[in-house]
């Protein structure tokens, strides 16, 4: 990576509270038009590192720089150059949605001569513009998070920051929102965005895994896949999930539940099917399916859990 096509660099950043370590020593370095996924579970991490990346935290010790400018010593010019935007979408309920553009508008230094022009293309890109004098809590959740993107980017930021931003929307929304991500990263605007959604990891160009603080992997997600899951994946439909786990653990076949289905991670596939479905049948389970499948960037992260 050429550091003129560097976006954002950290070096050994730290964030500690009092005893407590949030961010354990973390290295990063983001391309400029590239969406960069950071993906963990919650108390990860994640958070802290956006608002430190955001100049709204100061790190304990490290270095990083974002757009160019120092996180110990530019924290104001950073947030000049940024658009932020937080799981909870940053927005003022009881404000008109036609008020917190205008808000915005102010709080960004948009020029009162583009305020019109910018505040239609957020409406636009909202889908809200027959709604412009509606009260912002009366909106549904996915044109709330749509209108707090169009906020974030009023000032047309070069990076863009978006903490947990499909935290609670329904899966329509979400891929509509990942839509409007891409058309940013096309023109230009690199994107940084924390998720605990890990089948959401496939929509970025590469991504790090944070767990307890500190980064496990990174990489593109094939590469992801490649490096940290040696193993074959098996997929098991069955109507006893949380059973048919515990009868595989004592028989050290690793499992996870992945909503209705278990998927197990073993050496051979084809030598585990059959072995894995008489363990099953002789415990009074009903196996419907079991086939090996591409391992998800969820089997990678409970993989490196399990050996970090």
């Amino acid at each position: 990576m050429k550091e003129n096509n560097i976006a954002v660099k950290v070096e050994g950043l730290t964030r500690k509270f009092d005893d407590f370590v949030a961010v354990d020593n973390i290295s990063l370095g983001i391309k400029k038009g590239e969406i960069f996924g950071f993906l963990g579970p919650n108390g990860a991490g994640k958070s802290t590192t956006i608002k430190m990346l955001c100049g709204l935290l100061f790190p304990t010790s490290g270095n990083g720089f974002v757009g160019g400018y120092d996180v110990m010593k530019e924290s104001e010019e950073i947030k000049k150059h940024i658009g932020y935007m937080s799981q909870r979408f940053s927005l003022y309920d009881d404000l008109k949605v036609e008020e917190n553009i205008n808000f915005f508008s102010g709080v960004y230094g948009v020029s009162k001569e583009k305020r019109k022009e910018r505040m239609e293309r957020v409406l636009e890109m909202a889908g809200i513009k027959d709604r412009r004098d509606a009260i912002t809590k009366t909106l549904p959740g996915g044109f709330k998070q749509r209108l707090a993107l169009g906020c974030a980017i009023l000032h047309e930021p070069p990076i863009l920051f978006l903490d947990e931003p499909t935290s609670g929307v329904d899966p329509i929304s979400r891929r509509n929102f990942w839509n409007l991500i891409y058309e940013m990263s096309q023109a230009g605007t690199t994107i940084f965005v924390t998720t605990h959604y890990m089948d959401e990891a496939d929509y970025c160009d590469r991504l790090a895994l944070i767990y307890r603080g500190r980064i496990i992997a990174e990489g593109t997600p094939n590469e992801l896949r490649q490096e940290y899951m040696k193993r074959d994946v098996l997929e098991i439909e069955l109507d006893k999930v949380v059973d048919a786990m515990e009868v595989l653990d004592r028989n050290n076949i690793e499992t996870a539940i992945f909503g209705s289905l278990l998927h197990a991670t073993v050496d051979n596939a084809e030598l585990s099917t059959p072995q894995i479905k008489k363990i099953l049948t002789d415990s009074n389970i009903i196996v419907n399916r079991i086939e090996k499948i591409m391992p998800s960037l969820e089997d990678v992260f409970v993989t490196l859990i399990e050996v970090s």
